[in-house]
């Protein structure tokens, strides 16, 4: 079982990449407005969610797990702080983007986000809150920069 939370914890993310890759290959041949507007939005998502985490890191500090338990973690790391989760703040506003434009892909995106943030916390890297906020910054910042692509008519 610890094999599985490793490994999902540590490198499931680079599914989502590849998934990733792959929708924006799909969306080029197929239709460049959608793969203008898609590349429009992350652009925008993308800074604004590390924008946000940067600044609540300043604001919230959670230490990570296997420091405040004393226990040790099943993937090597910092004893840092543990908010947000990187790796789930990255995979979840991928999830986020790609949600908007192909439902279906969002949800698969969003399933392989939680699975990641859930073997971060059986991994003893993060504690849930610490997934939690990087879900809401995620999607916070998609919804802010859909909304600003939206009213400045960032359109292809």
């Amino acid at each position: 079982m610890n094999i599985l939370i490793v490994f999902t914890a540590e490198y499931f993310f680079i599914t989502s990449i590849l998934i990733i890759l792959a929708y924006i290959t799909f969306l080029w041949f197929k239709n460049k407005s959608n793969f203008f507007n898609f590349l429009a939005l992350s652009l925008l998502s993308f800074p604004f969610s590390y924008l946000i985490s940067r600044i609540t890191e300043l604001i919230i500090y959670d230490p990570r797990p296997f420091v405040v338990e004393h226990v040790k973690p099943l993937i090597a790391h910092a004893a840092d702080n543990g908010f947000p989760s990187d790796h789930m703040l990255l995979t979840m506003n991928i999830a986020a983007v790609v949600f908007i434009y192909n439902r279906k892909l969002g949800i698969i995106l969003t399933i392989i986000a939680t699975c990641i943030g859930i073997a971060r916390v059986l991994a003893r890297v993060h504690h849930a809150e610490d997934i939690i906020g990087s879900v809401i910054i995620a999607i916070s910042a998609t919804i802010i920069a859909y909304f600003i692509k939206k009213r400045f008519k960032l359109n292809y």
